[in-house]
């Protein structure tokens, strides 16, 4: 394991994200005023480019007991301090004393920014780009998609598309546009693979969830989410391929991480059928909404603890994994390209803990795919964690590389699949 997938080696050398040599910081005028920082990235030889970034202040393990005082009115105690930087967190970004019309204000702004960002820097204007999918655990209004769209100069009839699915909202998000035999694109008239086959597609995942875990007065959840989000443009079948992938849904029936569904949902779970609802808002809207188990006190969130996290995840993420590695392997052997590997898996960051854990158990099957630890300014930003992680590997990447995307969340669901990254110039 390489330094950088092992933070605790040497967190000193972890700067906090606005100091980034390549960030660019920006003001909100809200309040008196909110930062904003972003990145853009880009690998012209496979035809791939985005922005990620976050906003509010920055806390790092020392400071963050401050902010918990100050949200839930009494300190940290020493038995509910939790070892951060093993897994993985070394800062994270919060708003606090901000009122819920601008606190949708505000992410309406970063959502909207990084729509154009994303797309001026994979070379189109906004109003080429065809589609948006966004991944979000709770979204910051019902319509949220459509208003960053609608602000950033996206087209009226280009296709809108909010997936909450929780953490794993942004890689369901990305499966959808690529997967024309996944399961949730047999739910609608839409398969969206098809209809966005060929097409320029902005993908990602928006995270504002100081909107919510202050609310839920968790202290767990406190220390560990933060504001994040990421956003990546692609042509599919061009500059992105899908090659194998698969989905499972594994309903959390202990509630180890309940969440509040903040979207239309029925709140049934009838067996034999998925626990994602798919609505048809308009002629150029849709809404994937997955069942939650949702806290009994009626907060936004609750954390029953890491250790059953841990197991719920890792158990559930390795068998996943593991069906869709054999895919791949029996995919590569009718192709007659045996000799072909999977260059990266793009992994959710629950935690470092749990990424470790589940890399450990996949090696012991013979497993061997290398999953880099790459977020340690962020803290756990749910929806936003792939995306962000996948543009921070994004520049080591080379047409015809092979790489997986693991997303897991709350509920809980799972997104595995594996790409062929494209060559921009064929």
């Amino acid at each position: 394991m390489t330094e950088h997938e092992n933070p605790e080696n040497d967190t000193s050398a972890v700067v906090p994200f606005f100091e980034r040599p390549q960030v660019q910081l920006i003001n909100i005028p809200i309040g008196r005023g909110i930062p904003f920082g972003f990145e853009r990235i880009s690998n012209p030889e496979i035809g791939i480019g985005g922005a990620y970034g976050t906003w509010g202040k920055c806390y790092d393990n020392a400071t963050l007991p401050e902010l918990i005082e100050l949200t839930t009115g009494s300190p940290l105690e020493n038995n509910e301090r939790m070892n951060l930087a093993p897994l993985g967190f070394i800062h994270r970004h919060h708003l606090s004393g901000i009122s819920d019309q601008d606190h949708v204000k505000i992410e309406i702004e970063v959502g909207a920014r990084l729509l154009r960002e994303a797309a001026n820097v994979s070379g189109w204007e906004t109003e080429e780009v065809d589609a948006v999918l966004i991944g979000s655990t709770g979204p910051a209004s019902e319509d949220y998609t459509e208003q960053i769209s609608r602000q950033a100069g996206i087209r009226e009839d280009a296709l809108k598309v909010s997936v909450h699915k929780a953490c794993d909202g942004s890689a369901g998000a990305l499966h959808l546009t690529l997967n024309p035999d996944l399961a949730y694109n047999k739910l609608t008239k839409t398969n969206l693979a098809k209809k966005l086959f060929g097409k320029k597609v902005l993908v990602g995942g928006i995270e504002g969830l100081s909107r919510s875990v202050q609310k839920s007065l968790d202290k767990n959840a406190l220390l560990v989410f933060g504001h994040g989000a990421g956003i990546i443009g692609l042509i599919p079948g061009e500059s992105m391929e899908f090659l194998v992938g698969d989905t499972q849904e594994v309903y959390d029936e202990q509630g180890v991480l309940a969440v509040h569904m903040s979207y239309p949902h029925s709140g049934q779970r009838i067996e034999g059928r998925s626990m994602v609802e798919v609505t048809q808002i308009d002629p150029y809207s849709m809404r994937f909404a997955g069942l939650m188990h949702e806290p009994e006190n009626g907060l936004p969130v609750f954390m029953a603890g890491s250790m059953g996290m841990v197991k719920l995840f890792v158990r559930n993420g390795v068998q996943i994994v593991r069906k869709v590695y054999n895919s791949y392997r029996d995919k590569m052997g009718q192709i007659g390209t045996l000799g072909k590997s999977i260059e990266v898996a793009i992994v959710h960051h629950a935690n470092l803990k749990i990424n470790s854990l589940k890399q450990k158990h996949l090696n012991r099957e013979g497993i061997y795919v290398p999953m880099p630890w790459v977020i340690r300014e962020f803290g756990n930003v749910s929806a936003a964690s792939n995306m962000i992680a996948f543009l921070r590997e994004l520049p080591k990447m080379k047409p015809g590389d092979h790489i997986l995307f693991d997303g897991f969340g709350a509920g809980t669901y799972y997104d595995v699949f594996v790409v062929s990254l494209g060559n921009a110039a064929e």
